[in-house]
């Protein structure tokens, strides 16, 4: 006769070993001083999994992630309207204004590996609202209000790594709530407002750091200030913004701007009117933060798809607040400054958030 254990699969065999040591132990056929052994079964990984730091080291188990936000060191000076800016991994906050009205040339550096602040040389004047970008390895900040709302058309470079400013040629139109975008080595800035009450600029100039010179191209069709910028496949897209530096006068624009055509184009619109915004770029998403009205300062996250010309809400800023700025490091965007209440206020809020 053919042994059973012939008869039956390897694995079934082991099956039922097991079975009859677990029958053994419970019938006391072992030793009742010593507890059988506890085989632990790992859970599966969750589907979502989320970055809890911003140099987090591990790999994710998953391809999908939740947008996630997260409070990092604080702002070591509370200020708003201000300009962020990164370069070579490190965000950098420049000038802004103190919730009592007074303007600072302050500059701090934040390096997200060490989730540490350091500050820098001042800027060469008090300015906020300024328009900022990054472009040749230098940092450059255009025009902006100088104290009592003064719009200056100064522009500034600094040198990261010699912690230097120099000034550069002058804009052509003084302005201050302007934005700035990068396209290849130039530099774009675009709108803003002459002062309180003032009319809005449609003005779109263009900085060439090679020559230090400016060129004067085709103007925004919706002239507004406190707007952001975002630029994606070689085209900036100009969203949201006020008219005429009041926030009772809220729009919800969203224009692109070609400039080898040096045209621009409606799309659609920003869902919540709002200004005081900021943005980051990931990817080719552009995502929108933030903002204030009459009725009090925004929480709201949105990201704007050029490819399908559509807008997604996201889950909200842990800080609702206005007059921030925001730039991104290796995929995630760090959100730093701002009012939390409309008009002067100020906030060392810094929360970085992962899409």
């Amino acid at each position: 006769m053919t042994p059973l254990r012939y008869l039956l699969p390897g694995r079934l065999i082991s099956t039922l070993v097991a079975i009859a040591l677990v029958l053994a132990v419970a019938c006391g056929g072992a030793d009742s001083s010593q507890a059988a052994p506890i085989v632990r079964i790992p859970p599966s990984p969750s589907p979502n999994v989320s970055p809890t730091a911003p140099n987090a080291g591990a790999a994710s188990e998953t391809t999908e992630t939740t947008p996630v936000w997260q409070q990092l060191a604080p702002l070591p000076f509370a200020r708003s309207e201000v300009a962020v800016v990164a370069l070579r991994g490190v965000i950098y906050v420049i000038g802004g204004l103190e919730s009592s009205g007074r303007t600072t040339s302050r500059v701090e550096a934040y390096n997200p590996a060490s989730d540490v602040w350091v500050e820098k040389a001042a800027l060469p004047l008090a300015l906020h609202h300024v328009g900022v970008a990054a472009v040749g390895g230098k940092i450059l900040i255009v025009g902006g209000f100088a104290p009592g709302f003064k719009p200056v058309d100064t522009v500034f470079e600094y040198d990261t790594e010699t912690d230097t400013w120099r000034q550069r040629t002058s804009m052509p139109t003084p302005r201050g709530a302007l934005a700035a975008a990068v396209v290849g080595d130039m530099v774009y800035a675009i709108g803003g407002v002459t002062g309180l009450g003032e009319d809005n600029v449609a003005s779109l100039e263009v900085y060439d750091p090679r020559t230090d010179s400016w060129k004067t191209r085709a103007p925004m069709p919706t002239p507004r200030d406190h707007l952001t910028v975002g630029t994606v496949g070689g085209k900036i897209f100009a969203i949201g913004g006020r008219f005429r530096h009041s926030f009772g006068a809220n729009v919800d624009a969203n224009e692109e701007y070609d400039p080898v055509a040096d045209t621009w184009s409606s799309k659609v619109m920003l869902p919540t009117a709002r200004s005081g915004i900021a943005s980051g770029v990931v990817g080719e998403l552009i995502y929108v933060f933030g903002g204030e009205a009459r009725s009090g300062t925004f929480d709201k996250s949105e990201v704007y798809d050029p490819s399908s010309d559509s807008w997604t809400q996201l889950p909200p800023m842990p800080t609702a607040r206005h007059g921030m700025g925001a730039a991104a490091v290796d995929g995630i965007i760090y959100v730093v400054g701002g009012g939390v209440s409309p008009g002067s206020a100020d906030s060392d809020a810094n929360e970085a958030f992962y899409p």
